[in-house]
């Protein structure tokens, strides 16, 4: 299927690809860097926003079964574009026990192709599309979860690590 002329290339990350490397403050101000987790799996999840409703139902997914994605070797983290103090509010009111990351200007939501246009009640606007992506030990994207549906979510990234 060929794209028209007037559409941008598709160079979203894919799997089987090596991650888009980042360095994002974490909820306590801490710079983590992607690269600096490579022989851990990691499980990467882009959601639209802190403390919304199906952001909450994921997030506390992942918290309430943190130890089962643990013990297949893997850590969680969260990206928005939120900002710190919104993340260490969001994480505490809810208790998560992974670290959620500022991407303030918007480059790794970019990087990883999730920052797409949508719409809602007829207006169109720019925003996060809730991706997931496994990245294995050796820093490739191993699955891609588009357009997620929070309610099975958790199961199909615990599906995905037993890979």
């Amino acid at each position: 299927m060929s794209k028209a002329a007037n559409e941008p290339p598709d160079d979203d990350p894919k799997a089987g690809q090596k991650a888009p490397d980042f360095t994002l403050l974490d909820d306590a101000g801490q710079k983590v860097k992607l690269s600096d987790l490579k022989g851990k799996k990691v499980v990467l999840y882009f959601y639209p926003k802190d403390d919304t409703p199906g952001c909450t139902e994921e997030a506390c997914a992942f918290r309430d079964g943190i130890d089962e994605i643990r013990d297949r070797g893997a850590l969680v983290l969260g990206v928005s574009v939120d900002s710190v103090e919104s993340h260490k509010k969001f994480k505490n009111k809810h208790e998560l026990n992974f670290p959620l990351l500022a991407d303030t200007d918007k480059r790794v939501v970019e990087a990883y192709g999730v920052w797409k246009e949508k719409s809602m009640y007829g207006k169109t606007y720019m925003g996060i599309e809730r991706t997931t992506f496994i990245i294995d030990k050796q820093g490739k994207i191993s699955h891609i979860f588009p357009k997620v549906k929070v309610e099975e979510h958790y199961d199909e990234v615990l599906d995905a690590l037993e890979d």
